[in-house]
């Protein structure tokens, strides 16, 4: 059992918790979620005893041993397997004190010692635990210091799982991870034996993994019991009944100021005018829960264009001399919604880059629109702010010879409204700054969105707003996320990014994530790869389908083009004076030979037009 006891924590003076407290059950796993802000981060250092509490206390049973991943990066010439042992330090002090202890008593109890903690499996579970995080087993051999922050970060995860203390406190935990390692971290915590609090924005975990919801808002925690989803309807519920209650009494209130108004004058009613005075000075009013004005998400709809944007023919695409992505054949359509799947390195991030014209194909062909505008989101863009410009001075950078008026409304689109718009974007938290980059990369409405892990700075209630914005968002769009809500709810177009290039995956993101989870377990990986195989052939029947309807509205509206052409040459035969400006530059015989030309036209047109529409009966059929 854990409980906090009215922790107080005020810092900058501003009070970021107030009074807050709540008991946690043993061996409960508690999702610590609330806006970006409200004080999560705070609280978990409380319960590791980094931060001191202005008031109250944190109660835990004796002996608790804690878990908590910092923020600082592990490095030097361990490998990451050696990083990862090293973490159980019980079993690391038992074997070096076994490799020089003479007495036959104690060397028989470490013996038994390294028995009971099992002592000799670990070498197989910090590897398997390795091998979810994405490390195979060569990159589980080579210095730390070979790898990225990001990479690094994943070995300190790695060793706090390992480690496999009393209370596990996790902070964020996917931030530094593909979908592939996010989904095997979920699949790992759900059997995690000992108590857990994690601070997650990911819904799809909070709802699969925890079963205690402990809410911060207002610098207040309230305990929810079940998952998130389970939260929602008990917070929409409280929300219902708030806003009743307000609504009675403001109309109670109405009622006693009307009497008091009415009657305070008299005589006969002052004293009975006093007493409802007296209540409703009494009377608390009841706040109806708030909503952030702030939390916004609009993507401005670019023009038409004509299919495709983008196609890709047996490409090669790299750095330097060194491909990475080879035989790529893609098309992306203005209604295209698409996401890369596949473990990072493996390319997601350099097809991203390919299809944003950063990188030139090295080999085979690609074309694009030439009037296509793209907007091109990463986290680097979120990093390199600069921190002493406004959310105003940034974009006006940017936005060149453009009115006031105009950059306002564009920061409007995110929440950038008064004056968090003049608000200093290091004082903007990771979340604000995230709508930032946003605002900054689609200022002139383009036509193709690519989004390479968008959401990692965004609360829930934020991640639920982009979702909106993409599914209003008239333009195609490619995205790269580890969050599996965001992808099943904005793409309609899975690509799996492996071996060396980029394939359309046939299956559902279910049947993905049955793929991922399977790993090393052949029979299970057999049953998922059967169940993309067997509705494969519906999804290339969708897809058929959905090419053929494409072009059977080009040829459509080929038609109707060709059809007005030649209607416009009827009229100006019949009528040389209404002639359309085009037809009026001829003279009879041009007009002529046009008019057989469009003819021709015409009639090819509708024969492909006929034999598409019958493909599609076919494949209804």
């Amino acid at each position: 059992m854990l409980n906090i006891n009215g922790i107080t924590v005020r810092l900058g003076g501003r009070t970021i918790l107030d009074n807050a407290s709540a008991t946690l059950p043993a061996k409960s796993r508690v999702g610590l979620i609330g806006r970006n802000g409200a004080g999560k981060s705070t609280l978990m250092k409380v319960m590791i005893g980094a931060l001191d509490p202005d008031n109250g206390e944190i109660e835990m049973p004796r002996k608790t041993r804690i878990g908590y991943l910092q923020q600082e990066a592990p490095h030097g010439t361990a490998t990451p397997i050696e990083t990862v042992l090293a973490a159980d330090v019980e079993r690391a002090a038992l074997l070096t004190e076994s490799e020089t202890c003479e007495d036959a008593d104690r060397l028989g109890e470490i013996y038994e010692r390294l028995g009971a903690i099992d002592a000799y499996t670990a070498p197989a579970r910090a590897s398997g635990i390795l091998v979810g995080l994405g490390f195979d087993e060569d990159m589980q051999n080579r210095p730390l210091d070979s790898y990225s922050g990001g990479w690094k970060m994943r070995v300190a995860l790695a060793a706090l799982l390992f480690s496999e203390p009393d209370l596990l406190l996790l902070d964020e935990p996917s931030n530094h991870l593909d979908l592939e390692a996010t989904l095997w971290l979920e699949n790992f915590l759900k059997s995690y034996p000992n108590m857990m609090v994690v601070i997650s924005h990911e819904r799809d975990l909070l709802n699969n993994v925890v079963d205690t919801i402990l809410h911060v808002e207002g610098g207040r925690v309230a305990m929810y019991t079940g998952n998130y989803d389970s939260f929602e309807r008990q917070r929409a519920e409280r929300a219902a009944q708030l806003a009743a209650a307000k609504a009675s009494q403001d109309a109670q209130r109405a009622k006693l100021q009307e009497y008091i108004a009415k009657n305070s004058a008299r005589a006969s009613t002052a004293k009975q005018a006093q007493s409802r005075q007296k209540m409703l000075a009494k009377m608390q009013p009841i706040a109806a829960m708030s909503e952030d004005p702030t939390l916004s998400f609009e993507f401005p709809s670019p023009d038409e264009l004509k299919p495709p944007l983008i196609t890709l023919d047996m490409a090669t695409v790299g750095y330097g001399e060194k491909p990475i992505l080879q035989r790529l054949n893609l098309r992306l359509d203005p209604d295209d919604r698409m996401a890369l799947l596949g473990r990072n390195g493996n390319g997601k991030t350099t097809l991203a880059r390919l299809l944003a014209a950063q990188l030139a194909p090295m080999d085979g062909g690609m074309t694009a629109s030439g009037k296509m505008r793209v907007g091109y989101f990463t986290q680097y863009q979120v990093e390199e702010l600069d921190g002493d410009d406004t959310p105003v001075e940034t974009m006006m950078r940017v936005m060149p010879g453009k009115t006031p008026a105009a950059v306002r409304g564009q920061l409007g689109r995110f929440g950038f409204a008064g004056d968090k718009a003049t608000t200093k974007v290091g004082k903007l938290s990771g979340g604000e700054r995230a709508r930032l980059a946003l605002a900054l990369i689609t200022r002139e409405a383009p036509h193709m969105l690519i989004l390479d892990e968008p959401t990692n700075h965004l609360d829930v209630d934020a991640r639920e707003a982009l979702v909106q914005a993409l599914n209003a968002y008239e333009g195609a769009v490619v995205i790269v996320s580890h969050d599996r809500h965001m992808i099943e709810l904005t793409a309609d177009r899975l690509v799996l990014v492996d071996g060396g290039t980029a394939k359309e995956y046939n299956g559902s993101m279910e049947d993905y994530i049955a793929f991922v989870l399977a790993g090393d377990d052949k029979e299970t990986a057999a049953k998922a790869k059967a169940v993309a195989k067997e509705k494969s052939a519906d999804a290339e029947a969708r897809a058929q389908s959905d090419a053929l309807r494409k072009r059977a509205h080009e040829a459509e509206a080929l038609v109707a083009k060709l059809t007005r052409q030649r209607d416009a040459i009827d009229r100006a035969i019949a009528d040389p004076s209404a002639a359309e400006p085009w037809l009026a530059r001829m003279n009879p015989a041009q007009i002529a030979r046009e008019q057989a030309q469009v003819a021709k036209k015409l009639e090819t047109a509708e024969a492909v037009w006929f034999e598409i529409s019958e493909s599609l009966e076919a494949i209804a059929a």
